[in-house]
């Protein structure tokens, strides 16, 4: 004799249900979409500053270069030329220098990415999800 099944009818949730988990983990994919853009863009934030700090070295430099360099190869040169040839020469070199600087800070900062392409991506499909079921 074999044993009888009970089949037990399990009720479909009502569409109130559905539309309630539907927007319950839309909430939730929102809430996951918007910690993936944060942890992406601190990444690209953490390139940007090593840009910056090249940018601000090639700064800071440049003026360290006017107040010292100028001041102290001025007056050493100068001992060989007159003052304001010495000048020009020695503040055009600082120039060149605080100029390569900031070139290699601004060439990193083009490089830079700054579009989070992995948020973008999962924006996308799930906007793509979302329109088909709804349709």
């Amino acid at each position: 004799m074999q044993p009888h099944r009970i089949h037990e009818e399990i009720p479909e949730p009502g569409l109130g249900t559905l539309l309630g988990d539907l927007a319950r983990q839309l909430k939730q994919l929102a809430s996951l979409e918007a910690r993936l853009a944060s942890t992406e863009m601190s990444h690209k934030a953490s390139g940007l500053g090593r840009a910056v700090a090249l940018l601000a070295g090639g700064g800071a430099l440049l003026y360290a270069g006017v107040l010292v360099i100028l001041a102290g190869l001025v007056l050493l040169l100068g001992l060989v030329l007159p003052l304001w040839l010495s000048a020009l020469i020695i503040g055009a070199i600082t120039i060149v220098c605080a100029y390569v600087l900031v070139r290699v800070g601004l060439t990193a900062l083009k490089l830079l990415d700054l579009v989070p392409h992995t948020t973008v991506e999962s924006l996308q499909s799930t906007a793509t999800w979302a329109k088909e079921e709804a349709a």
